[in-house]
């Protein structure tokens, strides 16, 4: 797998569904200090997962049983429910990796794992929204294959990755999709 070559290790990384024996750890997640302006705290995701369980897919990154991080998708939603020719969207709403976790694999195995899921549902395009700045996430994001769409959403700008393998993306990853 991609992300043990990358961490040099060989324990499986592994997604799974936050419960109440791991909430308080997924809550005292946190990213490096020159971050937080890029991503919100885990609790906040938490949240809005639970005011939106039938949009939100909130799992967390086992290395091992070490917590090093929180990953959030989203299923079909508009972004402009008001014009008719917008189609459904599914990608990555969250992504937070440890502060002391970082640049081993462990984001890349997340979008990864996403990407999986939504193949699993049928769908063919992943999307992903962030804020643009000196330590924000886009040298990340486009490094794995998404683009920039050009649309917004608030301060944020769009990306998208195709997941049909005509154009470059992630591969496939043999542990993604786990911890549904």
């Amino acid at each position: 797998m991609v992300a043990d070559r990358v961490r040099g290790m060989t324990a499986p990384l592994r997604l799974e569904t936050i419960t109440p024996g791991n909430v308080l750890a997924a809550c005292a997640l946190a990213v490096r200090p020159d971050q937080k302006d890029f991503v919100a705290p885990v609790a906040r995701s938490l949240a809005e997962a639970y005011a939106q369980p039938d949009v939100a897919w909130p799992r967390l990154i086992f290395d091992g049983d070490r917590l090093v991080g929180f990953v959030m998708a989203f299923f079909d939603v508009r972004f402009n429910p008001e014009d008719p020719d917008d189609l459904p969207r599914s990608g990555l709403w969250r992504l937070a990796v440890s502060a002391g976790e970082q640049g081993r694999g462990y984001g890349r195995f997340a979008v990864e794992s996403v990407c999986q899921e939504i193949r699993s549902r049928g769908g063919t395009r992943v999307t992903v929204s962030w804020k643009q700045g000196e330590k924000g996430p886009e040298n990340f994001y486009l490094r794995l294959g998404f683009h920039l769409t050009g649309e917004t959403s608030e301060d944020q700008v769009i990306g998208e990755m195709d997941l049909t393998g005509t154009s470059r993306s992630l591969p496939v990853a043999g542990a993604a999709g786990q911890g549904r």
